[in-house]
């Protein structure tokens, strides 16, 4: 597996499946969602889920653990008052209050890395809990 991007303040790194991944939803539009997590044991921010084309937000927010940190991008369209059509990618740090603190300070800690990969990110949501990321708040953050 080819490394692409370190992570220099936390020694992580992330896979280029990452990366892909996310170039594909933003150019290609065939994700509305991509789910990341750490892999504590080989140090690596991989993919854990993706969402198909079809899927919506609820989709989405269903697709998080309920106590587990992950991060995610979630590709939000819109159409604007003047009748465009629009699409916004939203990057939100899942870290819900039941998850391990150790969990908590490692994704804290590496969000910065992840977000260098991302190129292109609308908007940057901090949740612990799904009223944090609501529909509502990502509709008002977009227009």
């Amino acid at each position: 597996m080819a490394m692409a991007f370190k992570m220099a303040t936390t020694g992580m790194w992330v896979t280029d499946e990452c990366k892909n991944s996310y170039m594909e939803m933003k150019w290609k539009k065939v994700h509305r969602y991509i789910v990341y997590k750490i892999d504590e044991k080989s140090r690596l921010v991989t993919v854990d889920k993706v969402g198909g084309p079809g899927e919506n937000y609820e989709d989405f927010a269903a697709a998080l653990p309920k106590d587990d940190c992950r991060y995610a991008v979630f590709d939000f369209d819109f159409v604007t008052v003047d009748n465009c059509r629009k699409s916004k990618i939203f990057f939100i740090a899942w870290s819900p209050t039941e998850s391990r603190i150790r969990a908590k300070i490692l994704y804290a800690t590496s969000k910065a890395g992840l977000r260098r990969v991302l190129d292109g990110i609308s908007y940057e949501l901090q949740a612990t809990d799904p009223t944090e990321m609501g529909i509502d708040l990502i509709k008002d953050r977009a227009k």
